[in-house]
């Protein structure tokens, strides 16, 4: 396992995540006003929370809307009366509650960053250079136990070299999507007054 092939793929598949990490902090670095990156992710993550409690292409019966109210709570410090507009308007639908709950989620970060003005973009900034910095040490913490105790998958009859590549992969997911929802847990828990005092 130890070979010089085994040991390139470790290397490659390290330098890629680092290229696309390094790639992106530096964009970060670069500019002035995040704030389009921030709305990607609270795309993303509103659409995966929302995908757990509403199955795309679902029907109503499948809905949990009570645990998705009480999710987008958690995440977005938000009470949103999600089952409150479906009472009230029988024509929303999966696509149409989507784009609803979408809007009232941007709307209510838009006062936000209105009320707080110019040091809303500073502390943005701040917040997805800290949490990515913080997320890639302990990512690459997890790649090197995953390096060191793989060639143990051997002994169960699995290619080493396969295994290390998947779920090196699944780490780097993994690390995307928490980068995502912790850069916006953060953003949407902070209150205004502190940050005006800022």
């Amino acid at each position: 396992l130890y070979s010089s092939a085994a040991s390139d793929v470790y290397k490659r598949q390290a330098n890629d995540q680092r290229t696309i990490i390094y790639q992106q902090r530096n964009e970060v670095m670069a500019s002035d006003d995040v704030s389009e990156l921030v709305g990607n992710m609270r795309e993303e993550v509103a659409g995966d929370l929302i995908s757990a409690h509403i199955p795309p292409q679902s029907i109503f019966e499948q809905w949990d809307i009570a645990g998705l109210e009480k999710t987008l709570e958690a995440e977005f410090g938000l009470e949103i009366p999600i089952a409150q507009w479906l009472e009230e308007d029988e024509k929303l639908y999966e696509e149409t509650l989507r784009n609803k709950i979408k809007q009232y989620l941007d709307g209510a970060y838009q006062q936000k960053r209105e009320l707080v003005g110019s040091k809303m973009a500073l502390l943005e900034k701040q917040i997805v250079l800290q949490i990515l910095d913080t997320l890639w040490k302990e990512h690459l913490a997890a790649m090197d136990q995953l390096r060191q105790g793989i060639f143990l998958r051997g002994y169960a009859g699995k290619n080493p070299k396969q295994e290390y590549k998947r779920e090196a992969f699944n780490l780097f997911q993994d690390l995307l999507s928490r980068l995502q929802h912790d850069v916006i847990r953060f953003l949407s828990h902070v209150k205004v007054l502190s940050l005006i005092h800022i």
